[in-house]
C-alpha cells in the first residue's frame, strides 16, 4: 500500500487524511523531515501560503520537500497548495518560499476574500465523466502555464462565473498534480484518487 503524507502545519489535513484512506492509501500526517524520508508521496492542503511557507522553514521542512519534489515523488497542492508547487506567484510576499515543480504562473486569492467564495461543477479530464463540484475559498488561479503542462480544469464560461470565466484551476505536470479548489470538502474522492495512483505508478 502506497503511504502518502499530509503536510501537518496548516489547512484541512484531517479530511486530506479521510479522503486518502478511502483512495486506499495509507496516509500520515507529516511535521519533521524524518516522517518526509518515509513517504511515497506528498499532499499540501489548503491554508494560507505564506504563513505555511514560514512554518516549513521553521520546522526544517523546506530543502527536504523541495528536494524530494524534484527528485521525483509525487506531490499534490490544493488551493494554497498549489501556489507553493508554482514556480512563479503574483501578488505574493517577497519572504514567500516556493517549493516549485509546476512551470505555471498563479495569482494569489484571485478569487477574492472568504466571503467571495465561489462553487462551480468542473469538467475535469482523467476522473470519469462526471462534472468535480468544486468550492473555491480565497482561492488562486492559474494565470499561464508552461508547454509541459496539462490543464486539467477550467472554470466554465458563465455569468456567474465573472472575471473567473475560463480560468484554469487544475493542472498536472509530470507527478505533480494541483488544484485551486479544495477536493476534501465536498466528499467526491475522485482527485484524490487520481493522485494516490500518480503514487502508486511512480512506485
Amino acid at each position: 500500500m502506497s503511504v502518502v503524507g499530509v503536510l501537518a502545519l496548516q489547512g484541512d489535513v484531517r479530511e486530506h487524511l479521510v479522503a486518502l484512506a478511502e483512495a486506499d492509501a495509507l496516509a500520515r500526517p507529516i511535521r519533521r523531515p524524518e516522517e518526509l524520508a518515509e513517504v511515497d508521496g506528498v499532499v499540501l492542503p489548503g491554508g494560507e501560503s505564506t504563513t505555511i511557507s514560514r512554518l516549513l522553514h521553521t520546522f526544517e521542512l523546506l530543502e527536504p520537500l523541495r528536494a524530494r519534489i524534484a527528485e521525483g515523488m509525487p506531490a499534490y497542492g490544493s488551493c494554497a497548495g498549489m501556489i507553493l508547487l508554482a514556480d512563479q506567484v503574483l501578488d505574493g510576499r517577497p519572504d514567500q518560499h516556493q517549493l516549485g515543480g509546476l512551470d505555471i504562473v498563479v495569482r494569489r486569492n484571485a478569487f477574492g476574500r472568504q466571503v467571495d467564495s465561489f462553487e462551480s461543477d468542473l469538467d475535469f479530464t482523467g476522473v470519469g465523466d462526471e462534472p468535480v463540484h468544486a468550492v473555491f475559498i480565497r482561492a488562486p488561479w492559474v494565470e499561464s502555464a508552461g508547454s509541459d503542462v496539462e490543464v486539467l480544469a477550467r472554470v466554465p464560461e458563465s455569468e456567474d462565473a465573472g472575471e473567473a470565466a475560463g480560468r484554469i484551476v487544475a493542472v498536472r505536470q509530470g507527478h505533480v498534480l494541483a488544484t485551486s479548489f479544495h477536493p476534501e470538502l465536498t466528499g467526491d474522492g475522485r482527485v484524490h484518487r487520481l493522485f494516490v495512483d500518480m503514487v502508486r505508478a511512480a512506485g
